[in-house]
């Protein structure tokens, strides 16, 4: 299995994510479960453009128990990354392909045609 390259698992709770998703700036996430062995199972992945934390907090509560998360140094980069999770996890709850911001035309890095 691959390696999601996020922080975590947290409890996705407004403690959980207050304590560990800490300041404003674009990142990527992926919301899930433990598993009986420990391992966290990924769900669903998201991604917010300015505002991590925030994003998260919107999440609460949801029947997701926990949560991965990185901050990224743009927008572009926590899109590239939200796609790479989706690719690479292939996750129950995303329904669609992550969809590109808003006034941008930027390819999903794995080269599919969003």
């Amino acid at each position: 299995m691959p390696n999601s390259g996020l922080f975590g698992p947290h409890s996705l709770t407004q403690a959980g994510v207050a304590a560990n998703a800490t300041g404003i700036g674009p990142g990527a996430y992926a919301l899930g479960h433990l598993n009986q062995s420990g391992t966290f199972c990924i769900s669903y992945v998201g991604r917010s453009d300015d505002d991590l934390a925030g994003r998260l907090q919107q999440h609460v509560p949801e029947r997701y128990t926990h949560f991965k998360h990185a901050f990224y140094p743009s927008a572009k980069a926590a899109f590239d990354k939200e796609c790479t999770l989706y690719h690479d996890f292939e996750p129950t709850d995303n329904k669609v392909h992550p969809a590109r911001p808003r006034n941008t035309n930027w390819a999903c890095p794995r080269g599919c045609a969003l």
